[in-house]
């Protein structure tokens, strides 16, 4: 199939715009840009809207309010832009309105920088808004990645009726590869995706018994739990069922980096590097980063393994908790950081290797 040269935050919505979705509000934040800009053009051309909003609150808020009609829909932004619409998401998981957003991550905390870090992996996998709720997290480690885990996530959010998180760094989002896109839904496949959500508000009667609400806040206590324990079902479902791996070289390894994202491409080629001058070392990259590949890293040789090493863009580690709950204390675990928007280099990996062996 023919190839496109194209920049991660095009791509990204390029491939939204295939799978369908025709609202996107947003607002300017670097290194996300391109993405508002690219569907400002996009969306006109297939019959779509495209909204600047005055905010990310704005902006977030007319998302649910499109999603709510059954229109597939998205918005994105980047780190400190994301916390502003965490509440937005919020109100969308509660009343179980499905949407997509993706998250260009920067330096942090606060403002931070607005170079390329991993430092909103809580925020995306623990705490991405008020009241417990969880999201399927998608974590692109090359820009073909992430055209197929956005065409993906909306499917994924009309399934569980939930929101969707892409969570690209700044490195992805504006580095520029070649990438095989989707085919283009047709307008008949996009009007028959909307006209099947019977709880939408385009004319259904609301189905209150079966959460069939658009407003949050008018359900009893409860209906409000029952909410969250089908809520709960749906996430231990996705650990049994949607759980994304790579495993590169970890059948002899022993030691074993884990990484996602940007981190883990840095460290797969320090694996070759390694193997080449015939080390056993191997990665696991979580694909999802929610939910989790716990099995994944529980599942290794323990009598092989004498070591896991976590690679992150991140001080402190986050993704290093998650990595610690499936190891439970069979070899130690050491860390290959940086942050504050500087890169992870090839050489510190290979550097935090050697110490290891």
């Amino acid at each position: 199939m023919k190839r496109v040269f194209m920049k991660g935050c095009e791509a990204i919505a390029e491939a939204a715009v295939r799978a369908g979705c025709r609202f996107f509000a947003g607002y300017p934040i670097t290194p996300q840009n391109e993405i508002p800009e690219y569907f400002s053009r996009r969306l006109p051309e297939v019959g779509g809207v495209f909204i600047q909003g005055e905010s990310e609150v704005a902006s977030i808020s007319m998302v649910y309010g499109a999603a709510s009609a059954g229109t597939r829909s998205m918005t994105s932004s980047s780190s400190p832009g994301i916390s502003l619409k965490s509440e937005g998401i919020s109100y969308c998981a509660a009343a179980r309105i499905p949407m997509v957003y993706a998250n260009i991550s920067r330096g942090g905390p606060g403002v931070g920088s607005i170079q390329p870090a991993q430092m909103d992996y809580m925020q995306a996998t623990k705490a991405s808004g008020n009241g417990g709720f969880k999201m399927m997290v998608l974590a692109p480690s090359t820009v073909q990645e992430a055209v197929d885990m956005t065409f993906a996530a909306f499917d994924y959010a009309d399934r569980d009726r939930n929101p969707v998180l892409i969570l690209c760094d700044g490195v992805i989002g504006t580095m520029m590869e070649p990438v095989v896109l989707p085919e283009m839904k047709s307008d008949e496949e996009v009007a028959a995706i909307k006209n099947s959500k019977k709880w939408a508000a385009i004319g259904h009667k609301v189905d209150y018994a079966n959460r069939g609400w658009i407003q949050p806040g008018n359900w009893s206590t409860a209906i409000m739990q029952q909410g969250n324990e089908e809520a709960a079902v749906m996430y231990e479902n996705w650990q049994k069922n949607d759980v994304q791996v790579e495993h590169y070289q970890v059948e002899d390894a022993e030691l074993v980096m884990v990484a996602y994202g940007i981190s883990a491409r840095i460290a797969k080629t320090v694996v070759d590097k390694y193997r080449a001058d015939g080390k056993k070392v191997g990665l696991i990259r979580p694909i999802t980063v929610y939910p989790f590949p716990y099995k994944a890293i529980e599942n290794l040789n323990y009598n092989q393994v004498k070591a896991i090493l976590d690679v992150e863009m991140s001080i402190p580690a986050q993704m290093l908790e998650d990595v610690s709950l499936a190891v439970k204390g069979r070899c130690p675990i050491e860390t290959c950081l940086c942050s504050g928007g500087n890169l992870m280099k090839k050489e510190q990996v290979m550097d935090a290797v050697a110490k290891l062996i």
